[in-house]
């Protein structure tokens, strides 16, 4: 990714989904290598455990799902009694996770990750 590229995702990230009052977003590659973090500082995540154990997971969910014969997983959500994670597939190599509390519900983030994921996918030349 080059820096105007990185700018672009970063925007879209902020303005799409943190400003909806999504608690943490975090682009990363399939191998949990963060891209770009955002957080809304009012909780602490450690993002770099967060984005290797989502990488893991998210490899394990797939390999599940090929087992019982689909080809691919494209989305995971985990609900959690104070925060949600909503994991999503961009492209073939990227996840983006959102994590968000009670105060959102599941069908309006995944309206605004889905319209995320596209202009994400544009700037990344899909």
């Amino acid at each position: 990714l080059g820096p105007e590229q990185l700018d672009k995702i970063e925007d879209i990230l902020q303005t799409d989904l943190m400003e909806v009052g999504v608690h943490c977003v975090v682009l990363l590659d399939t191998a949990g290598n963060i891209i770009a973090d955002f957080n809304n500082n009012k909780e602490a995540f450690d993002v770099y455990s967060l984005a290797a154990l989502a990488a893991g997971n998210f490899g394990a969910v797939s390999t599940m799902a090929q087992l019982i014969g689909e080809e691919e997983i494209f989305l995971l959500y985990h609900k959690g009694k104070k925060e949600n994670i909503y994991f999503s597939k961009v492209l073939a190599d990227f996840l983006l996770i959102t994590i968000f509390g009670h105060d959102l519900s599941l069908g309006f983030v995944r309206l605004k990750v889905t319209a995320a994921i596209e202009k994400i996918a544009k700037i990344l030349g899909a």
